[in-house]
């Protein structure tokens, strides 16, 4: 029987969800790209403690992210008892492309950066999205809406490509959604 994880003292938690709420807004107003020396100096604290709470930038998206996953993972999990399987996975798809271009740095924080697979910083918020939307994709896949073959991963990949590229647009929802109805659509007139 493994032991309880230790309990962090009071202040340990205090500095954690100070410098979550403040990564929360720089990540917001600068996107991925937030200095991590800024969010230690608006939080009150040292860089250092910023680095203890999260090791690697990665670390702090995820966490800055986190609650937007679990809505979307609790979404993808409603849309599962839908009649149309083509829909319920669209809708889907649409709300995490919502997401993602509603929110500076949520694309960045769901890319896959190349980490290795048995590594503690591999992309939890991606894999998360990947495991939930799953299910959504077989049901179209079983009810022949969508070409056997295409992955979870490869949808998510590209809707973080739509989000990255559409981050700085004038009016980035409107762009990121437009993008998706094209990749949805395809190149080819309907017939």
């Amino acid at each position: 029987m493994s032991k309880p994880a230790p309990q962090r003292r009071a202040d340990a938690r205090r500095n954690h969800a100070r410098i979550l709420a403040v990564a929360e807004a720089e990540v917001a107003e600068h996107g991925a790209g937030a200095s991590l020396e800024q969010i230690a100096r608006v939080a009150g604290v040292g860089s250092a403690t910023v680095r203890r709470h999260f090791p690697t930038r990665r670390a702090l998206l995820e966490s800055v992210a986190r609650a937007r996953i679990d809505a979307l993972c609790a979404r993808a999990a409603e849309l599962e008892r839908g009649e149309d399987a083509r829909a319920a996975l669209l809708e889907w798809l649409g709300d995490v492309v919502a997401y993602c271009a509603s929110a500076r740095g949520f694309a960045a924080a769901i890319a896959v950066d190349g980490a290795e697979p048995e590594s503690v910083y591999e992309n939890a918020c991606s894999a998360s999205l990947e495991r939930a939307g799953a299910p959504l994709l077989r049901r179209a896949e079983a009810a022949g809406a969508v070409d056997g073959g295409v992955t979870m991963s490869e949808l998510i990949t590209l809707i973080v490509g739509i989000a990255l590229a559409t981050e700085h647009h004038a009016a980035p929802e409107a762009q990121a959604e437009r993008l998706f109805q094209v990749a949805v659509a395809g190149l080819s007139p309907a017939g």
